[in-house]
């Protein structure tokens, strides 16, 4: 019996440190269209706007 796909599910493999890198809050300072996501959630009205 052969496979034709490989198994998925482990994709996922968290690391703060890069997940902060990427997507927190100084992150989205340093970027024109990060500031832009900012004010966009800010004006929804989330309670958390980054990680």
């Amino acid at each position: 019996m052969q496979k034709r796909f490989k198994s998925r599910g482990n994709t996922y493999q968290p690391s703060t440190l890069r997940r902060k890198r990427t997507f927190g809050f100084l992150a989205r300072l340093r970027s024109r269209n990060g500031r832009k996501i900012l004010a966009r959630r800010k004006a929804k009205g989330r309670w958390y706007l980054t990680h």
